[in-house]
């Protein structure tokens, strides 16, 4: 879904906004998520930054005291998400000052055995 519009409430390659990229990813996966950034901070399965694998939700706070951002984690300090109004679904580093001072956690959706299953959860390859 690189490349895709930003569109606020947007679930679906016509346009997205940051938690309906990760309801559509994650549904396109087979697994159920809450469609609301807060709903999905809420509902995961808290991780440590240190533990961050491809596929794990990361989130932030941008202006308001709950989570209000989330994206996908790809890898080697890259998420991907759908930033705002006038931009595309893009990657991003967590070490970019901006996101590195509004991170607020990581975690796996509330799914049965994501993590033991004999599949790994990786960025699916349709992103």
């Amino acid at each position: 879904m690189i490349g895709k519009p930003y569109r606020y409430g947007g679930a679906s390659p016509r346009g997205f906004d940051c938690s309906g990229l990760v309801y559509y990813s994650y549904r396109r996966a087979g697994i159920d998520v809450p469609r609301t950034t807060t709903e999905q901070y809420r509902q995961s399965e808290h991780l440590r930054l240190a533990n961050l694998q491809p596929g794990d939700l990361i989130f932030f706070r941008i202006s308001r005291r709950k989570p209000s951002h989330v994206g996908i984690y790809a890898g080697d300090g890259q998420f991907i998400h759908a930033p705002s109004s006038g931009k595309r679904v893009s990657y991003a580093s967590l070490s970019d000052p901006y996101w590195k001072t509004r991170v607020i956690g990581a975690g796996l959706p509330a799914a049965p055995d994501l993590r033991g299953s004999a599949t790994p959860v990786t960025t699916p390859a349709y992103l």
